[in-house]
C-alpha cells in the first residue's frame, strides 16, 4: 500500500525528513555526478532528491502512482509532476536516461512489473538507482517514516528482482545508519553515525540504494532433456501354426 502524498510530504519537510533526504542524497549524488544533456525521471516519491539535477540535466519529470497521490514539483515554474500507472508510464521505448526509484519498490503490488517497464523505457546503457528499505535495518522496523511502510527487502531478494527485470546491478551502497528518531542527539551526529556505518560496513543501514544497467540481452535458459531408452518390440508377431492330418 502506498503512503499518502500529503505524509510523505509532512515527512520531509520535518527534522527527520531533512536528514535523510540530505544523507540518502549524497548517496544517490555519488553515483550521479553529472548528468548533463540527459533526461531523469524519478518514479514513486523521488522529488526531494531531484532538485541536485535541476539546472544540469535536459529535463526532469516526476511520475507519482495513483494511489499516493501527487504534489505540484517544482515549486517555482512549470509542473514536471504528473499521475501515472507505474506497470504502464506514458512514455516512449528507449526515451530515458536515468530512473531514480523511491518509496515505490516497496509499496508497489508488483515490484517485478514495475521494474520491467522502466527497462522498456531505459534508453540503451541506461541507468537505474533503485532505493528500497533495508529488511535488517532499524528503519524498515518503525512506521512512522515512509520507509517503515510496505515490504522491505535484503540484499539478495533485491538483486533477484532486479535479474528477473534484466538489470544489472553495477554498485551497490548502504544509507541512513542513523536511528530513526526525531530527538535532537541523534539528528545532530547523523553525519557521524553515516560515517561509521560506512566505514565498519555495519549491517543495519536503513536502506539499500543499488545502481543498474539495462541488459540487452535475454539469458538463454539450457534445459536438460531425458532420453529415454525404450525396447523395440515388433508390429506383428509370428503366431505358430499347428498343421493337423484329416483322418481317412
Amino acid at each position: 500500500m502506498h503512503p499518502d502524498v500529503v505524509d510523505l510530504r509532512s515527512f520531509y519537510a520535518g527534522p527527520l525528513g531533512v536528514v535523510a533526504r540530505r544523507l540518502l542524497g549524497r548517496s544517490i549524488r555519488a553515483r550521479w555526478g553529472n548528468v548533463a544533456g540527459q533526461i531523469v525521471l524519478g518514479v514513486g516519491y523521488a522529488t526531494p532528491y531531484l532538485d541536485v539535477f535541476t539546472g544540469e540535466a535536459e529535463r526532469i519529470l516526476a511520475f507519482m502512482p495513483a494511489a499516493q497521490g501527487v504534489v505540484n514539483w517544482p515549486t517555482d515554474g512549470l509542473s514536471a509532476s504528473a499521475l501515472a500507472e507505474l506497470s504502464m508510464l506514458p512514455l516512449r521505448d528507449s526515451s530515458v536516461d536515468r530512473v531514480l526509484v523511491v518509496h515505490a519498490l516497496e509499496t508497489g503490488e508488483s515490484p517485478g512489473e514495475l521494474l520491467s517497464e522502466i527497462w522498456r523505457i531505459l534508453t540503451p546503457g541506461g541507468r537505474l538507482i533503485a532505493v528500497a528499505p533495508n529488511r535488517r535495518g532499524m528503519w524498515a522496523r518503525m512506521d512512522t517514516t515512509p520507509f517503515g511502510q510496505g515490504q522491505p527487502f535484503s540484499r539478495g531478494q533485491l538483486t533477484q528482482v532486479l535479474r528477473e527485470a534484466l538489470f544489472s546491478p553495477v554498485h551497490w551502497s548502504e544509507a541512513l545508519y542513523v536511528p530513526p528518531f526525531p530527538s535532537r542527539t541523534f539528528l545532530r551526529s547523523a553525519t557521524a553515525w553515516e560515517r561509521l556505518g560506512v566505514t565498519l560496513s555495519l549491517p543495519f543501514a536503513g536502506v539499500h540504494v543499488i545502481e543498474a544497467t539495462k541488459t540487452l540481452y535475454r539469458p538463454v535458459v539450457v534445459r536438460q532433456t531425458r532420453r529415454v531408452s525404450a525396447r523395440m518390440s515388433p508390429a506383428l508377431a509370428a503366431t505358430p501354426r499347428v498343421l493337423t492330418r484329416g483322418a481317412d
